[in-house]
């Protein structure tokens, strides 16, 4: 038998224009809903079940595959915009009049356009590992980076460089979190094609290169929760910290001896966090 929850929460479906998107709904169902939106070729049978699990203990929490990523059919798109309308239009397929929003990686670049576009929807903010784009000063991404993003098949020693510092801690944390997550997804049907990748690469290499969120941001009057680890080499940390400095309403959250999965890696502190902000 599981051990979490969301190993045996069930697919949803809900029809739109664009696609029919297919999302799990975890938690008690009332209050504002927490929409969260995953990172670059994460799906719905990526995510660790214990950070889920603890985000949906005390509340409504809502996770989705966005147009032509895992489950949901469909196009990638090849702009964060498009993946930012994709989003607005899954929340309003659900009714969704209300939310509060948590986005990792590439999700939290797409939670910050939505909450430009549509800020009458957003109720409060939360980036976890991500940034507003380009911003000044701030440090160039590591090549090898971008070669093992665009690589099919990343091996288990790729992906921990990416999530977690190489030290005693970091490696700790990602074998803990590598045997959470892989016994499940080693039999999930959700693939994210080499289009789809591509397509979500392109869209992220377009924004790296642009400034235009981070020049809006003074715009964003909602609270804001910026989360980052200090080793992360996928979005570095300085992107958050300068987010912070221009943001009118935002709180800035650095884990020491983390990188890009710190929200695994301190699952607990991190979801006690965020239950403070959205309550604040």
């Amino acid at each position: 038998m599981s051990s979490y929850r969301y190993e045996t929460a069930e697919n949803q479906t809900v029809e739109s224009a664009s696609a029919n998107f297919v999302y799990r709904r975890l938690g008690r169902i009332g209050g504002v809903p927490l929409v969260v939106l995953n990172r670059f070729r994460g799906t719905l049978d990526t995510w660790d079940p214990e950070f889920l699990d603890l985000l949906s203990s005390d509340r409504d929490v809502i996770i989705f595959d966005n147009v032509g990523i895992g489950y949901t059919k469909g196009v990638a798109p090849t702009s964060m915009y498009d993946y930012a309308d994709g989003a607005i239009e899954f929340m309003e397929s659900l009714g969704l009049t209300e939310v509060d929003l948590l986005g990792w990686s590439l999700g939290g670049v797409v939670a910050q356009i939505v909450t430009l576009k549509r800020p009458e929807l957003v109720r409060r903010l939360v980036v976890a590992g991500s940034g507003p784009g380009t911003v000044p000063n701030l440090p160039a991404t590591d090549p090898r980076v971008f070669e093992i993003m665009a690589k099919p098949n990343a091996s288990i020693e790729d992906i921990n460089y990416l999530f977690y510092p190489d030290t005693a801690v970091g490696n700790a944390a990602a074998a803990k979190s590598n045997a959470r997550v892989w016994p499940h997804l080693s039999t999930s049907p959700a693939t994210v094609t080499d289009e789809s990748a591509v397509a979500q690469l392109q869209a992220s290499v377009a924004f790296l290169s642009s400034g235009d969120v981070f020049g809006r941001l003074e715009t964003i009057t909602q609270p804001v929760l910026y989360a980052t680890g200090a080793h992360d080499v996928m979005i570095d940390p300085y992107g958050s910290y300068a987010a912070a400095q221009v943001l009118p309403n935002a709180k800035l959250l650095i884990y020491s001896d983390a990188g890009h999965a710190f929200l695994f890696q301190h699952a607990t502190d991190f979801v006690a966090q965020i239950g403070y902000f959205l309550a604040d």
